[in-house]
């Protein structure tokens, strides 16, 4: 592992909330790879498979079971961790959900993101955090080139609104507070992220592989939807690097920062679901009817431009849409066929692309 454990990230003290998510399992396991000393706060993952047992991602971390919504519990973990390195990705995350529960959207997007923020100010150990936000956080015009990092901040539903007020917390605090005391602050803003492992309801790849599982077809909602598709590994290359950067030179690379794809990595829903299905060799897709509008609001186009990243931080996606299709459905078909192989299927991804992080 010599080569994808670069010695920056080696018994540093990293703390990871929602490190029982999807994302955040992913993270968490490659910064354990890497030998850092990581310490996971969030909810107890969901019940049904989920990728932190799969995974085995509680092996060689500190993991805590906390609620972003309690202020006491997120100070608590602060102090027992006393974190050099904070990477926030702890959230609701779904946008149907926001719909059903603003309030608990809201509640912890913002102000659990509010209580990450204070207790970095309390600590006194954090040099660099990194926020994850999202691509929904920008005001969504539906125009056809790629939303720069100082564009507004905006969002139709409540989760992307949660996601565009996170932002704002985040830049209050940097400049109150926290750019003064030593913590440097970034957020980071990725596109749709697809991957093994993502358990989710209303994603179009869990849905097609629950579907596969069934027998049952899945119903595309939005199918001439086009995303910013991209492999998990991609932008959670990006936040590593982006916290080694806040580390080694604070004050240029304190800001906001997109992570997207290359621009032919821009599919629609129906064209990815299509190629998963292809790739799994299972599952069966059902089309709306001609005409037949979305049941809620949902964006019809959505694209970053990660220029900044690319130019200022030397980071650049790794994985072409074949390459991120092929790896997803590599390891949910282990999922469906043999569950314990999946868990190994993660670590040997990371493996596979971490070498060129050394």
């Amino acid at each position: 592992m010599s080569a994808a454990a670069p010695s920056f990230f080696r018994d540093r003290p990293v703390l990871v909330t929602g490190h029982t998510g999807f994302k955040g399992g992913w993270l968490v396991r490659w910064l354990s790879l890497m030998g850092a000393r990581v310490t996971g706060f969030a909810l107890p993952p969901e019940a049904g498979p989920n990728l932190f047992e799969l995974g085995g991602i509680c092996r060689g971390i500190e993991h805590v079971v906390g609620d972003l919504r309690d202020l006491d519990a997120v100070l608590a973990a602060f102090r027992r961790a006393r974190p050099e390195i904070v990477l926030h990705l702890g959230a609701q995350a779904l946008v149907r959900r926001s719909y059903r529960q603003p309030v608990e959207t809201y509640a912890t997007n913002v102000m659990g993101t509010v209580h990450v923020l204070d207790a970095c100010r309390l600590a006194g150990t954090v040099k660099a955090l990194v926020v994850v936000t999202s691509d929904k956080c920008y005001e969504n015009r539906e125009w056809e080139w790629g939303y720069r990092e100082d564009e507004p901040m905006g969002g139709h539903d409540p989760y992307s609104s949660s996601k565009g007020c996170a932002e704002l917390v985040v830049s209050a605090y940097r400049r109150s507070f926290l750019a003064a005391s030593g913590t440097a602050v970034a957020t980071g803003r990725a596109g749709n992220v697809i991957g093994g492992g993502d358990f989710a309801p209303d994603r179009i790849v869990p849905d097609i592989v629950r579907g596969a599982a069934g027998g049952e077809p899945v119903a595309i909602r939005n199918p001439g939807a086009t995303r910013p598709w991209q492999h998990v590994l991609d932008p959670l290359a990006g936040y590593l690097l982006l916290a080694r950067r806040l580390c080694e030179e604070p004050a240029p690379h304190a800001g906001a920062w997109n992570f997207g794809p290359a621009d032919a990595q821009e599919l629609t829903v129906g064209e990815l679901a299509g190629r998963i299905v292809a790739r799994l060799g299972r599952g069966r897709l059902e089309l709306p009817a001609a005409g037949a509008a979305p049941d809620l609001h949902e964006a019809r186009f959505l694209k970053l431009d990660p220029s900044k990243a690319r130019a200022r931080l030397g980071w650049k996606p790794r994985l072409g849409i074949d390459q991120a299709v092929e790896l997803t459905a590599r390891w949910y078909r282990l999922f469906l066929d043999d569950p314990p192989a999946a868990g190994a299927e993660l670590d040997a991804q990371i493996h596979a692309y971490g070498e060129w992080f050394a």
